[in-house]
């Protein structure tokens, strides 16, 4: 299996590279990343890295990309064109970028998600589940802490949870969720959904799902201690997208680990 990865230079870019090395049966077909990257122009584990994300996704059964909206909306389209399965897990995108996106998916299958990691899928499983039994009476918050160098807040990650609990509510999150917090901002209204993030050192991703009952709370978390866990997920995912036969759609981590 052949896997073009874009945002070489990047932290998950360098993380999806050593992982790759590590499995059998797959290998890069290219890299990217944009001028004056750490990384353009070298020559990293036997490939040039350049901004021709044409010719990677040309060269590849499936595309892994951590980067940012702009270039992910970019980097769908040349999914489509040269019917190159996707993997996305950039976050901070806008209804353009999800366009875009789903645009794509009705061409080739594209596997989409704010967190590769196993537990924080299973975690996502277990918000909703609690939020279907608590009622309204018990307050929801979502906790989240990333390095300092995380440019989004909250994480994708954390709005994913977020979904997971509006869904368990028979509602979205876009209804659902709390304003941000700063001042005097009155008490906290029934059924809101609300977010906090922390950012310093380097915090790989501590995400907690609190239920604030009456006389008890329920706290849902999960820590990660290394990201190399979410670059083996989303190589997973891109294998899986890349099986043949795979029907165009987008999809997400559940539909990779059947849990959902």
């Amino acid at each position: 299996m052949r896997v073009a990865i874009t945002g070489a230079s990047g932290r998950m870019g360098q993380t999806l590279i050593d992982s790759v090395a590590g499995r059998a049966g797959v290998e890069l077909a290219g890299l990217t990343d944009t001028p004056g990257s750490p990384w353009y122009g070298r020559t990293v584990a036997g490939l040039p890295v350049s901004d021709d994300a044409a010719a990677a996704f040309a060269a590849a059964h499936v595309a892994v990309d951590f980067t940012v909206p702009a270039a992910t909306r970019a980097h769908a389209e040349l999914a489509a064109t040269h019917a190159t399965a996707l993997v996305v897990g950039t976050t901070g995108l806008d209804a353009q970028d999800q366009a875009a996106i789903s645009a794509a998916a009705a061409h080739v299958p594209v596997v989409q998600a704010a967190n590769f990691s196993l537990g924080v899928n299973l975690l996502a499983a277990l918000v909703q589940q609690a939020a279907e039994r608590l009622g309204t009476d018990w307050d929801i918050e979502i906790l989240e802490m990333h390095h300092r160098h995380k440019v989004d807040a909250p994480s994708g990650t954390a709005l994913a949870l977020g979904a997971a609990a509006a869904r368990g509510r028979g509602g979205d999150l876009d209804t659902l969720r709390a304003g941000p917090r700063d001042g005097i901002t009155g008490p906290r209204e029934p059924g809101q959904i609300g977010f906090a993030a922390l950012r310093g050192g380097d915090v790989a991703g501590e995400h907690s799902v609190i239920f604030a009952g009456t006389k008890e709370r329920l706290e849902l978390t999960h820590k990660a201690t290394d990201r190399a866990i979410f670059a083996e997920g989303a190589l997973h995912a891109a294998l899986w997208a890349a099986e043949p036969g795979r029907a165009p759609g987008l999809y997400s981590m559940a539909d990779v680990l059947g849990i959902g």
